[in-house]
């Protein structure tokens, strides 16, 4: 039953003070708690810091503020990414709760995508409140650093490496989760950590911090990018060096001095002298530092720490079509062009990988080969090799592909990176600005996003993400290799070869 609107604000106890939420829709909500300590001043690329704590009873009625980020507006996809207000002082994090009680829900806590450059826990396409009323979940989710402030990575001068200081903020907020979920309804030993892109990037991270146990118990992976590895110190170091040319300052005590906005417009310039024709690049990459990130983020999941942990993990048909798809630069494409780019992939053999692209979908353009061959490369292939592994371990994870083309953009888009998104979360009403949602016969979306809503908040409770209203959905094994496909039917098929 949920709780009554006009119940008494609720109040909670944490570790660092007590919070006032909110009632609404018969949930809980506390936005804006702190989870760490601002990380401004002296603490501006330092780890993430204990809180204070407060003094009194926190009101935690309305969000903090974003992480620092450009503003991307009128996008052919998304339409908008990101929500300002933005601020260095940005560590909070989200619940959404069906009660403060003793209940010990299972807990979700969804982590963010957006190139590690954009988006925000504030976003309501990130909303927790349909998760939290369709599946009795606590669910969770958090602002962290973005951008140069969040991934520059430096080298002091006793030859310390300190990177991935985003990855030290979702650290935090799990440690919160593990200390203080409790007091929102919700069960510390029974946590799903998801993302999507970034997001999913991000779990497959933490899984790799254990504490001496499993980090978590399961984790979602939605179109992770697992064919962009992460950078070496060395790779990440020379981008450390373009982008304080692009600052203009000469060294990061020099950087310290200069106010947020100019760094996030410095990043802009940085993307524009490090980008690739063909290829999905993004401003900068987290770095594998020795310590915050000792390995690529998918080993984690093999064997490393996070071996044992639940895995459902997938892709959109078309992932790539959401960079190339729609810009004329590529729209208008030659085939010389699009073969100078396979043949980073393919060397010699890249004539033959073009043309068995171009006999896969009757009618390609240039631009759809560069769109299937990107999406292969950086998604694809790689979950496939993966959920291989992980079978071959007899690890659990069950493998989907999102295929549910929409008819936005005269269909150009297929089932682009991103459009999974409102289906999972089942609430196209919090989308109305994306574009890519134009044109969708609501009864078949409706009906597709209850399948995929529900098969998550199985997921999330019981580590199976069966329910009654769907096909049987094995675990990827080396015999049937099954994937779960969503699309107008959604039916379990066997790919014969792993990729």
């Amino acid at each position: 039953m949920g709780l009554s609107q006009g119940r008494t604000a609720p109040v909670v106890n944490t570790g660092s003070g007590r919070v006032r939420g909110v009632v609404e829709g018969g949930l809980a909500v506390f936005r804006g708690v702190p989870y760490a300590a601002p990380p401004v001043g002296s603490l501006r690329w330092l780890p993430a810091q204990p809180h204070p704590g407060w003094a009194g009873v926190l009101d935690a009625s309305a969000y903090g503020p974003g992480a620092p980020q450009a503003v991307r507006a009128g996008d052919p996809v998304l339409g908008s990414h990101g929500l300002p207000p933005f601020d260095e002082d940005c560590l909070t994090l989200n619940v959404w709760t069906p009660g403060t009680d003793d209940a010990r829900r299972p807990v979700l806590v969804w982590i963010h995508g957006g190139a590690f450059v954009s988006g925000s826990g504030a976003m309501p396409n990130y909303s927790g409140e349909t998760f939290a009323r369709n599946g009795d979940l606590v669910v969770v989710n958090l602002n962290y650093r973005l951008g140069p402030l969040g991934l520059l990575y430096f080298e002091s001068d006793d030859g310390a490496e300190h990177g991935n200081l985003w990855l030290t903020d979702q650290l935090a907020a799990l440690r919160w989760v593990r200390d203080n979920i409790a007091a929102f309804g919700g069960d510390p030993d029974n946590v799903t950590v998801a993302g999507q892109s970034a997001g999913a990037l991000s779990t497959a991270a933490l899984a790799g911090h254990g504490d001496g146990g499993h980090p978590f118990r399961r984790a979602v992976l939605q179109s992770v990018p697992l064919g962009m590895p992460l950078a070496t110190p060395a790779t990440a170091l020379a981008r450390t060096r373009a982008y304080l040319g692009v600052a203009g300052a000469k060294d990061v005590d020099e950087l310290r001095t200069v106010p947020w906005p100019s760094l996030v417009g410095a990043t802009v310039g940085l993307l524009g002298d490090t980008g690739e024709w063909g290829h999905w690049t993004v401003p900068f990459m987290p770095v594998l530092d020795g310590s915050t990130a000792p390995r690529q983020p998918v080993e984690n999941l093999l064997d490393g720490p996070g071996a044992d942990i639940d895995v459902l993990i997938g892709w959109t048909a078309e992932e790539s079509s959401f960079s190339f798809a729609l810009g004329e630069a590529y729209a208008s494409a030659t085939r010389e062009q699009v073969l100078g780019r396979a043949r980073a992939t393919f060397g010699d053999g890249a004539a033959d990988a073009y043309a068995a692209y171009e006999a896969a979908r009757p009618g390609a353009r240039p631009v759809d080969v560069l769109v299937d061959l990107s999406t292969d490369e950086l998604f694809r292939k790689p979950t496939l090799a993966f959920a291989e592994a992980r079978a071959a371990r007899g690890r659990p994870v069950w493998a989907y592909e999102f295929a549910f083309p929409t008819p936005a953009h005269e269909g150009r888009l297929g089932a682009p990176h991103c459009l999974d998104l409102p289906f999972v979360f089942d609430n196209f009403g919090a989308w109305a600005h994306a574009p890519f949602l134009a044109g969708m016969d609501g009864r078949i979306r409706d009906g597709l996003a209850g399948t995929v809503h529900r098969a998550w908040i199985s997921f999330v409770r019981t580590g199976d993400p069966n329910h009654p209203a769907m096909p049987h959905w094995e675990r990827y094994d080396q015999r049937s290799r099954t994937t779960m496909r969503f699309d107008t039917v959604t039916r379990a098929v066997s790919r014969l070869t792993p990729y």
